[in-house]
């Protein structure tokens, strides 16, 4: 498969999981050597680039397939989508909350395991209902990209749309090590 981004042809985009942990194990240091030379970027030139990015990757990966974020990452859940969810689930609120949630003393709700409760067989099994954390990853729509890079590369061994926005945009950007 291949797709043309502005006279850059970009080949069959990388899906395995276990070659991406590889080479992004071998790439540590031209990744860390990509975030310093994107703080010098325009901000709003890069984001515009990884949202275009974005944009063309991310309809080629299915997450449903992969859930490989939904093992790993602590979520935050809001007070609305708690109470949506457990309406779904034909629970109450303090039900749910005892069961999936965990609240810290300044009353901030995440989920309360990893991998996710409503994880099975590496698909979500609420996601119509699933909240807004989870739509949003791997949050690459979001401005400031430079700014939040070093957060972003701690999930590129993990997600394919990560590792094939941030492979692209090295070479859209003309990165050389």
């Amino acid at each position: 498969m291949q797709f043309t981004y502005k006279f850059i042809v970009i080949t069959t985009l990388q899906t395995d999981r276990s070659i991406i942990a590889v080479l992004a194990t071998e790439r540590e240091a031209e990744n860390d050597a990509f975030r310093i030379y994107l703080k010098n970027s325009n901000g709003k030139e890069t984001d515009l680039l990884v949202q275009e990015l974005n944009r063309e990757i991310e309809p080629q990966i299915d997450c449903t397939s992969c859930g490989a974020c939904c093992k790993v990452l602590m979520i935050n859940v809001k007070k609305a989508e708690a109470q949506n969810l457990a309406s779904y689930l034909k629970i109450s609120e303090t039900d749910f909350k005892n069961k999936y949630i965990e609240e810290s003393q300044q009353g901030q709700l995440i989920i309360n395991q990893m991998p996710c409760h409503f994880l099975e067989d590496s698909r979500c099994t609420v996601y119509e209902h699933r909240f807004t954390e989870c739509r949003e990853f791997p949050h690459l729509h979001r401005d400031n990209f430079k700014d939040r890079l070093f957060g972003t590369l701690i999930h590129y061994a993990m997600c394919p749309i990560i590792f094939n926005v941030v492979e692209a945009l090295k070479t859209k950007t003309g990165f050389k090590q």
